[in-house]
């Protein structure tokens, strides 16, 4: 018999069945074959919310949250968020190689030609109440962009593939940069293609009457790295959402305004903003153990500490973490940074949560970092989602040139009644 087997015996029938392994894995598949009689429809697995199924095969990104593990093609995001910059790791992402300084400087200037938006986009945005949120004007602009691009549903065609992944990641900084804008009651600031992609971001949301924004660098470079940390992180939510909807092969700004709808949700994007409004509720360093205690008896929950695939310190946490300190010598000390700070030094000498493996989260530290450069918290996922969506793209990608690639279509439980005759509606009770 081979090593690379599961042996199963179905105590019901008695019946033992030998399942292939592969990559530690079985095929769900494989388990049909397990049938009490012959017309039954055979076992399935139960797994809500993909806890311990694998969806897809991909060689885009690597966690291993036991030892606080995360790599983007096989280079760790340490290395990345000290040497690189996002357009090169997006490229990383998207082709599986960093890019020679030819192909850099090729990807630079096709991203920076495509950051202006049509006209009429502008027009469509301007249909947004006046109190939208950043992220519903984001996530229907998106999904409007599919209007105004028809040839981007020739999904295989490479050449026509590709502008649409120059587009979006071009456009999609204008389109939040004009939601924050409106948001605001200011005029819209059009790209100035001289400057770097995160640098022409904050000119699009910061400048006001000066004829030439010039970005601090010490942000600049905050900003570039806090969307390097956010490219890609495996099969989450939203990119779950990515390629589901791409399954069934729709353009991809559709698939990418379905990624954003999931981002929206308060459990995937909203996790800083949820950290600030912690810190707010505290308060002041003395109120942290009453809090400590409450948190421990169930009635308060600490945001930011713990993580769904990290069981050790997130690894980009301790990088947002530097970048907070020096984004504060410019922009003046968050006053909430001390708050927590102390609540970190608690957390992680306390055995309840150390046992707990509740490390602080990428969320912690960022919120703080996007508030001392003056931005609302209803931008935070929007910046959240630019930055992502490099990552949806390479997994969208990679899911249409999977050679086992199949329209998505889970399985389910039925539990409701059996089959019932209709009784019309004068003879109910």
């Amino acid at each position: 018999m081979s090593k690379e087997t599961l042996t199963i015996t179905d105590n019901r029938t008695g019946q033992t069945y030998e399942i292939p392994v592969n990559n530690d894995t079985i095929q769900a598949i494989d388990l049909r074959q397990i049938k009490v009689s012959e017309g039954d429809f055979g076992m399935m697995s139960y797994d809500p919310a993909y806890s311990n199924t694998a969806s897809c095969k991909s060689t885009i990104t690597f966690i291993d949250g036991d030892k606080g593990i995360l790599l983007y093609r096989g280079y760790p995001i340490e290395q990345l968020a000290k040497r690189s910059n996002y357009l090169e790791v997006a490229y990383l992402l998207l082709y599986g190689e960093l890019p020679s300084k030819s192909k850099y400087d090729k990807w630079v200037h096709d991203i920076t030609h495509h950051t202006f938006i049509h006209e009429n986009i502008k027009k469509f945005m301007d249909g947004f109440r006046y109190d939208a949120h950043p992220m519903g004007m984001l996530l229907g602009t998106v999904g409007a962009l599919s209007t105004f691009y028809p040839e981007a549903k020739e999904i295989f065609d490479t050449r026509l593939r590709e502008i649409q992944l120059h587009r979006l990641i071009a456009k999609l900084p204008t389109i939040a940069a004009f939601s924050y804008r409106r948001t605001v009651g200011q005029p819209y600031v059009y790209p100035d293609n001289d400057l770097s992609y995160t640098g022409n971001f904050l000119n699009m949301m910061f400048k006001m009457t000066e004829l030439k924004y010039k970005p601090d660098p010490v942000i600049e470079k905050a900003i570039d790295v806090l969307f390097m940390l956010h490219a890609d992180h495996e099969q989450n939510c939203s990119t779950s959402a990515m390629r589901s909807v791409g399954s069934s092969l729709p353009d991809p700004f559709s698939a990418t305004a379905a990624a954003i709808a999931a981002l929206y949700g308060p459990l995937h994007g909203g996790a800083n903003e949820a950290v600030l409004n912690m810190l707010q509720q505290i308060e002041s360093k003395d109120k942290i153990p009453e809090y400590i205690k409450r948190a421990k008896e169930g009635e308060f929950r600490l945001m930011g500490f713990g993580h769904r695939v990290y069981k050790s310190y997130d690894p980009r946490a301790k990088i947002v973490k530097q970048i907070a300190h020096e984004v504060f010598e410019v922009t003046g000390k968050n006053p909430l940074l001390d708050i927590a700070l102390e609540l970190e030094r608690i957390v992680l000498e306390d055995e309840y949560f150390v046992k707990r493996k509740l490390y602080p989260n990428v969320d912690f530290y960022s919120g703080l970092i996007y508030q001392s450069m003056g931005l609302p918290t209803s931008m935070f996922t929007v910046l959240f989602a630019i930055a992502r969506t490099a990552g949806w793209l390479a997994q969208w990608k990679e899911m249409l040139q999977d050679e086992e690639r199949k329209i998505s279509r889970p399985r389910q439980i039925y539990v409701g009644p059996e089959k019932r005759d209709y009784i019309p509606i004068d003879e109910r009770a």
